[in-house]
């Protein structure tokens, strides 16, 4: 079985934080790929700010020319909206029978994983890597957090967020050293997130 990480998100932009994680994440794990998912719009999300499904892809496909083991995806383009991660990894499990998949997730959605669909279908039947994240925790944990098929892993904790760069685009702030090379010159002299 071919081990593939799939790291699910709207990446609207793709920025240095997702490349340093999923490149940690990589090295130090047995998975052989890891696929970046855009996700046309997560149901816990406004859509207000989100760049079209394509320019996001674009971006996430520029950031990865030079990753041989990372690649993106637009599997969720073509499944119903809202996306709910279930659907998609039953959807790649059949498409990709020789395949396992294992999900990675911030450890801020890991508080929230029992609110998603399917959730215990979800922890029982992939495997789960959880990275850190600074957040606020709440009083009670939650029931998945010590699940045999959830793995905490110390990656660095990266505080960069999409939201913040959008916000410094808007100001005409510099964000050159958040983006990969390609997508600050994807996005320098457009009118996204102005």
């Amino acid at each position: 079985m071919k081990e593939v990480g799939l790291f699910f998100g709207s990446f609207n932009p793709i920025h240095i934080g997702h490349l340093i994680l999923a490149n940690y994440i990589l090295e130090n794990s047995d998975m052989e790929e890891l696929w970046f998912v855009v996700s046309p719009h997560n149901p816990f999300k406004e859509k207000k700010s989100l760049l079209s499904d394509h320019n996001r892809l674009d971006m996430v496909q520029l950031a990865l020319k030079n990753y041989p083991k990372m690649r993106a995806s637009n599997v969720e383009f073509a499944l119903p909206k809202p996306s709910y991660t279930i659907d998609t990894l039953t959807y790649l499990r059949e498409r990709y029978p020789d395949y396992s998949f294992a999900l990675i997730m911030g450890e801020d959605n890991l508080e929230n994983l029992g609110k998603w669909k399917n959730a215990e279908t979800l922890v029982k039947n992939h495997h789960i890597i959880v990275y850190p994240r600074v957040f606020t925790r709440s009083e009670s944990p939650d029931e998945f957090q010590r699940h045999k098929n959830i793995s905490l892993v110390k990656a660095p904790v990266i505080e960069i967020s999409a939201t913040e760069i959008r916000a410094m685009i808007k100001a005409g702030k510099n964000v050159r050293p958040m983006l990969p090379p390609e997508v600050f010159e994807y996005l320098d002299g457009s009118a996204f997130y102005k």
